[in-house]
């Protein structure tokens, strides 16, 4: 895919940071409930309201410690996992003990950043069960940082969720996330997303990354580092055909979880956003608002979807009545400054 050069004025980080808050935003309070419960509470999802105040989840603070994580990472030279692992680890246990972490965390992100805490190797930590959403929620700053290698990029993306979700397609998800968040903000047309994502599923199906995964394979039934990752990448690959299925089809008025599922698992909340934000490509706000009413995991579903839309459109994409009073804003504008640059 021929990638088009980026208006300079794009700030593509500002608008995926602020993009993935305010999803993240908009489905915080219809997580829970199915459809008809949404819309019999606020109306027509088209409709749909940013809260006031506009609180976030668990999705946008570590999203935030990751930022911090790779920023100190960076601080000191190119991306390694030597110089990763510790700052990222630290600002998620420093979210473990923030006291506003009472926004619904997911079970395996607390075990997992529990047991980061202290000074255990962090392959013991991960949680290598769990394929759960709450690893590519966060990791579309690894999209934006500016100067990496694809190798770095995929490499970092597989590390942060490997800290918590040691799951293959834990890993998968994110680093497909990363990849299209990269994309993206790059420059790429929505309209051959999938196929590009398709193709770097299949022609990463077999890799693991030693050097940013280390033996994390051993800590699983695997037989091999090959066979653990080549599951991971599996279930990716089939969960894309959903989206792709879906989208010959459109059915923008039918919860979109019906189609591509329900956001819980990591490749289904792949699946759900890239379909919410591909029915919409050209109109963000309406994307997150499907995104938001829908019976899955709306936060996480709404949050990606905001990523992508904002690596898409850049900054411009969301309103300034809804940027300015997004929770973190200070937070999120600070970790875009670095990457808008």
């Amino acid at each position: 895919m021929t990638l088009a050069t980026p208006p300079l004025t794009k700030q593509a980080a500002t608008g995926v940071l602020t993009g993935l808050a305010l999803g993240d935003a908009l489905g915080y309070p219809t997580e829970f409930d199915d459809v008809p419960s949404i819309l019999a509470r606020y109306g027509p999802w088209r409709q749909l309201p940013l809260p006031d105040p506009a609180v976030v989840s668990d999705d946008t603070q570590m999203t935030i410690a990751l930022g911090r994580g790779i920023r100190t990472a960076t601080d000191s030279g190119l991306l390694t996992p030597e110089r990763m692992v510790g700052p990222v680890r630290a600002e998620f246990v420093a979210w473990y003990h923030a006291p506003d972490n009472n926004r619904a965390p997911g079970n395996t992100c607390l075990e997992a950043c529990a047991l980061l805490e202290g000074d255990r190797i962090w392959q013991e930590a991960s949680r290598t069960g769990s394929k759960g959403c709450g690893a590519n929620m966060r990791v579309a700053p690894l999209g934006l940082v500016p100067g990496l290698s694809d190798e770095q990029r995929a490499g970092a993306a597989q590390l942060q969720a490997a800290l918590t979700h040691g799951h293959p397609t834990a890993l998968a998800a994110s680093d497909l996330l990363a990849r299209a968040v990269h994309l993206l903000a790059q420059g790429a047309e929505p309209l051959g997303l999938i196929g590009q994502l398709r193709s770097y599923a299949y022609d990463n199906s077999g890799r693991y990354h030693p050097r940013w995964l280390e033996d994390l394979w051993r800590f699983t039934h695997d037989a091999s580092p090959g066979a653990f990752i080549s599951r991971g990448w599996a279930e990716c690959l089939t969960a894309l055909a959903t989206v792709q299925d879906a989208l010959r089809d459109p059915s923008p008025e039918t919860d979109p979880c019906e189609r591509t599922g329900d956001g819980w698992t990591a490749e289904e909340a792949l699946a759900t956003a890239l379909h919410c934000f591909l029915l919409f490509p050209e109109d963000p706000v309406t994307a997150l608002r499907r995104a938001a009413c829908t019976r899955g995991d709306s936060d996480s579903i709404a949050c990606i979807t905001g990523a992508l839309a904002g690596a898409h459109l850049g900054a411009a994409a969301w309103p300034k009545e809804w940027s300015e009073r997004i929770e973190y804003r200070s937070d999120l504008l600070s970790l875009a400054a670095l990457w808008d640059a």
